[in-house]
């Protein structure tokens, strides 16, 4: 816990006249994340620091006293090149994985650097999206790190079978359902630590 990191992040969210909910869209998270980060029962991790320094325009230093992170937690991650695709997702995956780490990324980029920095437990992609397709990122998520558990999002139905050949361990049709997503857990190849009880 890091009550010091979350007086800080209210203090620069309200000194803009943001919301919880206007800064948790700007991050790819849902309100809930921002009031946990803020409440000191979570804190993000480097990557998520970086970007809110970015937007509150401060040095590291200034967000934090003592740095700790949720490692502990598994960390999961929805790409979608489409915003709203990842308001509607990204709170059924905190509703689903309540002790996990939940982050959106509308770039690929973005995605594979935080995995670069952060062991990515599963991953969420859309299929289609723009310069690099889901299947791209999927094999270098998984050259990043081999335990990364992937499951496809994608409305169009004829590239699931696309999608079985790479290492992904699943599919699911948008929008997502927190019955769907419950459901693809049972069948993923690398078990989530701390959630047998889905």
């Amino acid at each position: 816990m890091d009550l010091a990191f979350g007086e800080k992040l209210r203090q620069l969210r309200t000194e803009r006249n943001l919301s919880q909910l206007q800064l948790a869209e700007q991050m790819f998270v849902t309100r809930s994340t921002v009031a946990r980060w803020e409440n000191g029962s979570r804190m993000p991790d480097a990557t998520v620091i970086a970007r809110l320094c970015h937007l509150f325009g401060v040095e590291a230093g200034a967000l934090l006293v003592v740095g700790t992170s949720d490692s502990e937690y598994p960390r999961i991650i929805m790409v979608d090149d489409e915003r709203i695709i990842l308001a509607g997702g990204l709170p059924i995956l905190e509703e689903v994985f309540p002790e996990a780490s939940v982050t959106g990324f509308t770039k690929p980029s973005e995605a594979l650097e935080y995995a670069e920095a952060n062991p990515v437990s599963l991953a969420f992609l859309d299929v289609e999206m723009g310069k690099i397709s889901g299947l791209e990122l999927c094999e270098a998520l998984q050259r990043i790190n081999p335990r990364t558990n992937v499951v496809f999002l994608t409305a169009y139905l004829e590239y699931s079978f696309e999608a079985w050949n790479t290492g992904a361990c699943g599919f699911l049709l948008k929008p997502i359902t927190s019955d769907a997503v419950r459901k693809q857990v049972q069948r993923l190849r690398y078990p989530l630590r701390g959630m047998n009880g889905i």
